[in-house]
């Protein structure tokens, strides 16, 4: 990894510029800018986010935006309304007054002087998102998205839902904003009116956990924000960038599929995080391939990056099992559209406890499976980040509590890219069920490593808008997609297919345990098979990484990880414990100090669903000489037959005084989840 301190242009850096709206409202925005913009005005690239520019997202900002400065471009970092150093209040995620916001904020830095009026969007997760929203509205200035970890549908893949399953990361999530709402801005920037702006937060922002969990079903909450539904409103140009180990690689294959403007896909073996810092690694210079595409879009340069593959995968190779990689072994492929007519599906008939070769006809046998709660404990994260050990792990603990199907040894090794299919003949003894199915590789000394999964709530089977109850014992035909994936195994490896009924902490639980019936012989796995290409090692390789030079920071608190599960012997409770405390950290150039952990628990017993616990504890913390701002915020949820129960308190201390309190108590309907 290179730090490029010597760029074609110099630039200068206004931390606070205040951008107004149409209804007063004052945003800010931290911007770099070629010094001599305004005698020779260059494109903008816009990142719009609610994560705190003054401190959240500041060591990141530090790496990308002076980089894209220093080659001619004005980067702007807008704190939303209601967060950071802006006025207003944040009252949910992805609202039409954000999109509203965002067409305001782009005329804006259009009408710049040092602005030529085009302008890019570029961002990670919800600035992924906001970016595909904002385009679907077709703002003039807006010429061209680079869309990161980001989705299309915000039902389909997002921390809300899964399969028509409810993610444990509906409420860790939520709690995470819960706690960023709470913050103040810094009153270096915002001058005497911090702390009305502060307590105009702390009043107003709501409970967005409440909200979230009573929709549960795919409505207009979903809809809305979710560009697949109406695909051709985004007329400019998007590069969908993605992770295997993330949460939204799924939709850069979907937005390939059905977006008619020009189009691009990229994933690499990362985590939730910016390529040119994201593990696990390879990293690949994605800083020089965004200026390649910005350079295109926005200067009219011809980079030739439109004349390379529409979509570039990492095709990852055998690895043994392990909770974090620095790097994934594997190489680059590319394909020039997508669906791509070079891969077949490949159809493995499920059998009797075994995966049997394609074009056999094996004797259909009922096989029944109700797995312990404590399955998934060892399944990571949904959406890791790499930073601490949030992989899954050797499936080995996964596998005594489900129906495994396993392939002969390969005799040659085998590689896919795609979204696998199971496809079941499936009964289960209880109206309410879920299912979850994991496709894994069985390594020659036995150590099991996940390579892609999927859950599919039963009861949404077959719409996730209108769930309707199962007849209990009577069989049904489901398909279980699971998520994108590109994987080579090795000639000896098998291929293994485990069903589980349930997934814990990655999906709360069915109501009560049910029993499914498999019928083997009438269920199958869909494999997408493509054969390797010679043209693969011509591609163009990516520049080695480079950054623009880290924060100023010192660390003055040191930082803390864990990441474990405990198993209580006596109860039978399995408890994973996940503790992020980054410390408290000094900006040496702003004089501000900042600090963040989060103490989750998530907890249940083998046999009762109703047992399941989520506890998340948020601290944020904010100083400058003897002021210090402190946030406490702990959210707590358990679930019923009938209802999900969460708790919450709120406590904000100004100087040490409690400044603030609040508490909620939400009991909210289970609706076929």
């Amino acid at each position: 990894m290179k730090t490029r301190t010597r760029f074609p242009r110099d630039i200068r850096v206004i931390h606070h510029a205040v951008i107004p709206l149409s209804d007063g409202v004052a945003l800010s925005a931290m911007i770099w800018l070629p010094v001599d913009a305004e005698e020779n005005p260059v494109p903008a690239i816009l990142e719009y986010l609610p994560y705190r520019k003054r401190d959240g997202t500041s060591e990141r900002d530090a790496l990308n935006h002076p980089y894209f400065a220093g080659y001619g471009y004005a980067s702007v970092r807008v704190d939303m309304r209601g967060s950071g150093d802006s006025e207003g209040i944040m009252l949910g995620e992805y609202l039409k007054q954000e999109q509203d916001d965002g067409l305001e904020i782009l005329a804006w830095i259009a009408a710049q002087p040092w602005c030529t009026g085009s302008i890019g969007m570029i961002g990670i997760s919800w600035g992924g998102f906001n970016g595909l929203q904002i385009a679907a509205r077709r703002p003039p200035e807006l010429k061209a998205v680079v869309s990161i970890c980001s989705t299309d549908d915000r039902y389909a893949d997002d921390i809300h839902v899964m399969g028509g399953s409810l993610l444990v990361d509906k409420v860790a999530w939520g709690s995470t904003m819960f706690a960023l709402n709470a913050t103040p801005p810094d009153p270096a920037l915002v001058g005497d009116k911090w702390r009305d702006m502060w307590m105009q937060r702390l009043e107003s922002s709501g409970f967005w956990i409440e909200q979230w969990h009573h929709h549960q079903r795919r409505d207009e909450f979903y809809k809305h924000g979710s560009v697949c539904e109406d695909y051709s409103a985004i007329e400019c140009p998007v590069y969908m960038v993605g992770g295997w180990a993330d949460g939204y690689s799924n939709a850069v294959f979907r937005m390939l599929e059905n977006m008619k403007t020009p189009c691009k896909g990229l994933v690499g073996p990362w985590a939730h995080k910016y390529p040119n810092f994201a593990k696990p690694g390879p990293r690949i210079g994605f800083l020089q391939e965004c200026l390649r595409w910005w350079d295109h879009w926005l200067k009219g340069i011809d980079a030739g990056i439109m004349d390379e593959p529409r979509l570039r995968v990492w095709m990852q190779d055998t690895v043994a099992p392990s909770h974090a990689y620095e790097e994934r072994p594997g190489r680059w492929v590319a394909e020039d559209s997508w669906p791509s007519p070079r891969i077949e599906t490949t159809r493995y008939p499920l059998g009797t406890n075994k995966l049997e070769k394609p074009g056999s006809k094996p004797r259909e046998t009922m096989l029944d499976i109700c797995s312990p709660q404590t399955i998934g404990m060892y399944a990571g994260k949904w959406c890791p980040y790499g930073l601490i050990p949030d992989l899954p792990g050797d499936q080995r603990n996964e596998a005594g509590g489900s129906l495994v199907f396993d392939s002969t040894p390969l005799k040659r090794p085998l590689e896919f890219v795609g979204a696998p299919v199971v496809n079941l003949d499936i009964a289960s003894d209880k109206p309410s069920a879920l299912v979850a199915v994991t496709l894994c590789e069985v390594l020659p000394d036995g150590a099991v490593t996940r390579l892609t999964f999927g859950i599919l709530n039963l009861t949404h089977r077959d719409d996730h808008e209108n769930p309707t109850p199962l007849e209990p014992d009577r069989r049904y035909q489901v398909q279980v997609k699971l998520n994108d994936c590109a994987q080579r195994l090795n000639k000896g490896s098998r291929l293994r297919v485990s069903i589980s009924s349930s997934y814990w902490p990655i999906v709360w639980p069915s109501t009560e345990p049910a029993t499914l019936s498999i019928l083997s012989g009438a269920s199958s796995l869909d494999l997408p098979v493509r054969s390797a290409r010679a043209e693969d090692k011509k591609l163009r390789k990516f520049e080695p990484v480079e950054n623009a030079p880290d924060l100023d920071l010192m660390q003055i608190r040191p930082s803390v990880e864990r990441y474990q599960v405990t198993d209580d012997m006596k109860t039978g409770r399995a408890v994973l414990e996940i503790l992020g405390d980054d410390g408290m950290k000094h900006n040496n150039e702003t004089d501000w100090s900042f600090g963040s952990s989060c103490h989750r628990l998530f907890s249940i017993t083998p046999d009762d669903p109703l047992s399941a616990e989520a506890t998340l504890k948020w601290r944020k913390e904010y100083a400058r000489g003897d002021w210090s701002i402190r946030i406490e915020a702990d959210t707590h949820m358990t679930v019923t037959r009938d209802h999900f129960i969460i708790t919450a308190t709120l406590d904000a201390f100004e100087g040490g005084a409690r400044a603030f309190s609040n508490q909620w108590n939400c009991r909210i309907p289970r609706d076929h989840t």
